[in-house]
């Protein structure tokens, strides 16, 4: 009962709304979004997916985090320095960091932040008994005696197996947030809605279905650049209505100040073919674009030692080919999705990345008479003799599917096209027993290695799922991984990207775009490839 009474109140007190719509009471700022699917957990040992980390984000940090070029830069740990093995990490924490106040510590009061509150969290994360989704980030990484070590309240010691380029990246994920151990201990389970963390916002109150709200952290570490503390807004509330028609119209009403995404239904009120705001919409909200690190694809399985695979004519590479020639992204872009994202005309890596480069890495455009030669040299002259092949999807992307058959049969490709349930398909490609499917890769953290492990021969399904296998590339990755150096780890990534295309084991569609609505009041309101919510300097004009 107690929390209820907790979150009416602050409902109608610190989160009151006016009529008009303005997100500002007396000189309170309070943040609004709907979250439509829901948050499962506010404990970062099981931040998997975007609505988890959102919420996450706002409440804990991490040693380090990405800006919004997606660089590397210093939160907890304001400097680091890495062994002449580039095994050893050693991380420097920032003074005057300060816990939330919970009950767990003496008098209520938030202690600061110490080097063992570090290794405490990377610990439980891969501890079997916390059972965290996120422990893959340091399989057969760390060290399995010195891995974590405190060496003082400021120091702390990150030690690999084998150098590992990207752990850094890893190190920015929100599974990597630091937990107080003594609110864990306390709360147990539990700890998934008494959540405990140094970050800019602070756990005010949580009705299941309803809301959450969130309130500043008035003891938060971080100053903009003329020293004033962060962050502006005084709070978020985020609201859980699953009907994107009532968020939309919320969003209108100015009870929302943004909405993340362009749900179908109405996207083409809001976006031309093209994909800018029509003119009843201009001046009113703010279309924001950004890049976004996921790539769309259809995936053809590709292991030899599967009798199904010796059974298809996706096993030979001209066939394969010729289904990446054989439509055409851009009008399908343009005409399913309003322009959201760009036709993945280049590797398996997305626009985005800093080692994505359109001009080094050469993929498939539309070119019908390619398709047609490619079938002939297979042995299929006009698709003669070529077996029907079957694409599984699921219905959110029937369309995409549909399209694709339809410009495939015009060069004599035939597609059928099956719908699945979204957890039999991930079975079935685990398992590899999808041969030609549609999938999508979103990046975990920040670095080309995510997308390319994808095709790792070492790596199981997933990450992969075609079952691709090239000794070069499996040569050229296990090189990147130990190269220091971004721009020659960039040069092996294009390398490796390229072999992919070439030997086409699947086919990119699109590389997505965060797009988001906003109203003109927020300020301050900057995404980036993750498509991270990040409010800490976010504020609303009167």
């Amino acid at each position: 009962m107690r929390g209820k009474v907790t979150y009416f109140a602050v409902f109608f007190g610190l989160i009151l709304v006016n009529s008009c719509g303005n997100r500002t009471n007396g000189d309170k700022q309070v943040f609004h979004y709907n979250e439509a699917t829901g948050i499962a957990t506010l404990d970062p040992a099981f931040a998997k997916n975007q609505s988890i980390i959102w919420a996450v984000h706002q409440l804990y940090n991490t040693l380090v985090e990405t800006n919004d070029a997606l660089a590397i830069v210093p939160s907890l740990a304001y400097r680091w320095e890495v062994s002449a093995d580039r095994k050893v990490y050693t991380f420097h924490l920032r003074p005057g960091v300060f816990f939330h106040d919970n009950e767990a510590f003496p008098k209520g009061k938030g202690r600061a932040l110490t080097a063992y509150d570090v290794e405490y969290s990377f610990n439980r994360i891969i501890d079997p008994a916390t059972a965290s989704s996120g422990a893959w980030i340091f399989n057969d990484r760390v060290d399995d005696r010195l891995g974590f070590k405190a060496l003082n309240d400021s120091t702390f010691r990150l030690t690999l197996k084998t150098p590992f380029a990207p752990i850094l990246g890893l190190l920015s994920m929100q599974y990597c947030s630091v937990v107080p151990k003594e609110v864990v201990t306390k709360y147990g389970p539990d700890f998934r809605n008494h959540p405990c963390g140094t970050g800019p916002f602070k756990f005010t109150a949580w009705e299941e279905g309803q809301a959450m709200i969130l309130q500043k952290n008035e003891h938060y570490f971080e100053r903009d650049s003329t020293g004033r503390s962060l962050p502006y807004l005084d709070g978020i509330k985020i609201t859980f209505f699953d009907s994107k028609a009532t968020e939309f119209l919320l969003f209108q009403q100015g009870k929302l100040d943004f909405i993340n995404d362009i749900d179908p239904s109405f996207k083409d009120e809001i976006l031309t073919k093209k994909g800018q705001l029509r003119k009843d919409w201009q001046g009113r909200i703010i279309l924001s674009k950004h890049s976004y690190l996921n790539t769309e694809y259809l995936g053809i399985l590709v292991d030899k030692d599967n009798p199904q695979v010796n059974n298809s004519p996706l096993r030979l590479k001209e066939v394969r080919q010729a289904i990446n020639y054989g439509f055409d992204r851009r009008k399908m872009i343009m005409y399913l999705y309003n322009s959201k994202g760009m036709p993945a005309e280049s590797g398996f890596i997305p626009a985005g990345l800093p080692s994505f480069d359109s001009a080094v890495v050469k993929g498939y455009t539309y070119n019908p008479a390619k398709t047609r030669a490619l079938l002939k040299t297979a042995g299929f002259p006009d698709g003669e003799g070529l077996p029907e092949i079957k694409l599984l999807t699921i219905a959110t992307y029937s369309d995409i599917a549909s399209f694709i058959a339809r410009q495939l049969e015009e060069s004599g490709i035939k597609i059928q096209v099956e719908v699945e349930p979204k957890s039999l398909l991930l079975e079935q490609t685990a398992k590899s027993e999808a041969l030609f499917f549609r999938g999508s890769w979103i990046a975990d953290f920040p670095e080309a290695e995510n997308y390319l492990s994808v095709f790792y021969s070492n790596n199981p399904a997933p990450p992969n799922y075609t079952r691709y296998h090239n000794p070069r590339f499996d040569a050229l990755y296990e090189q990147a991984m130990v190269t220091e150096n971004d721009s020659l780890r960039y040069k092996l990534y294009q390398q490796m990207d390229q072999l992919v295309i070439d030997d086409a084991p699947v086919v990119p569609l699109w590389y997505d775009e965060v797009i988001r609505l906003v109203h003109p009041n927020v300020k301050q309101f900057n995404t980036n490839g993750l498509n991270l919510l990040e409010l800490r300097r976010t504020y609303l004009q009167k």
